[in-house]
Formats: structure tokens, sequence, C-alpha cells
């Protein structure tokens, strides 16, 4: 027998414990990230001027973005979002005993709505926002700069994140 009984044994109890794993972890609900499904299959999206997460927006849906003064030929939205404000803040938040600033605060928020064509609302205005902590050194002036860019790019993600899982939960468009 070129097997032993310890190895026998030992390759049980891994499969057991896999087993076991498996069994726990979606009993606690854990599920990776899907994309979200939509109810909707053409929407038109009224953008904030100069909004950047209005256009990540329209470039995440591509060609399900449609006008929102439909031409002959052309569909009409099914739902309309509008991004009714979007603002980027950066606030101070920590001096030195010197007066200098050493830690700034970096926000964005945006305020949004979903409706029909018809007016109804199915979102109501609602707002989301995401915020940021950077420290701040005058000796590294340009990579602070850069850490800031990114830190909003990185905020602006997540928005459109958040703001694509509230359309996704809308699950029934003709019921409103």
């Amino acid at each position: 027998m070129w097997f032993s009984k310890s190895r026998l044994k030992a390759n049980r109890r891994a499969v057991v414990i896999a087993a076991l794993a498996a069994v726990v972890s979606t009993g606690c609900g854990f599920k990776l990230r899907v994309a979200p499904t939509f109810a909707f299959q053409t929407l038109a999206v009224t953008p904030e001027k100069n909004g950047l997460v209005a256009a990540d927006l329209i470039r995440y849906f591509g060609k399900a973005i449609v006008p929102l003064a439909a031409s002959p030929g052309t569909p009409a939205p099914q739902v309309i979002v509008d991004i009714l404000q979007e603002v980027r803040e950066k606030n101070v938040v920590g001096v030195n005993a010197s007066g200098q600033v050493r830690e700034f605060q970096l926000k964005i928020r945006i305020q949004f709505r979903m409706r029909t064509p018809g007016g109804h609302d199915l979102i109501g205005p609602t707002e989301i926002s995401q915020q940021r902590d950077i420290s701040f050194n005058e000796s590294a002036v340009l990579a602070k700069e850069a850490e800031e860019v990114l830190l909003f790019r990185d905020m602006q993600a997540d928005l459109l994140q958040q703001l694509l899982r509230r359309l996704a939960a809308i699950k029934n468009i003709e019921a409103h």
C-alpha cells in the first residue's frame, strides 16, 4: 500500500475543512460582486455643467445613452438621470503650531435623481458623497498635488459605483 494511513487522514481532514469553509462562506452572505443589471434598456443623462461623474456615467452606458430630445428614428429614453449638482471641495483640517497647513480633507458630493420621461420620480433627489484626508508637506508640493488628483479620481470612481448600484436597485420602471 503506497498511501499511509496518516496521509489518508490528512487528506480527508483537508477535504472536510475545505467543505466547511465553503459552507461557512456562503452561509454568511459572502458573494462576489457582479455587474449590476438594470430595469431599463435606454437612458438619457442631463449632466451638471463640467460634471465628471456624469461623463463617467455616459461612458459606462455607452450605446444605451440616447438624447433627451429624441429625433425621428431615435428611441426615446426609458429613464432620465439628472445630475443636479456635483461639488468638489478641499478644506483645511489640520495646521501645525506655526499655522502651516498639515492636512486637507477632499470631498466630492453629487446630487442626482432618476425619473421617467413622463416626469415620475423613480429615485427622488439623492446626495452621495465621498471624502478622503490627505497630509500636506511644503517640500513635496508637486507630489501632493498629484496625490490629490489621484484621490479625487478614486472618489469619483467610488461615486460612480454607488450611483450604479442605486440605479440597479430599481427593478420595475413601469410600476411608477
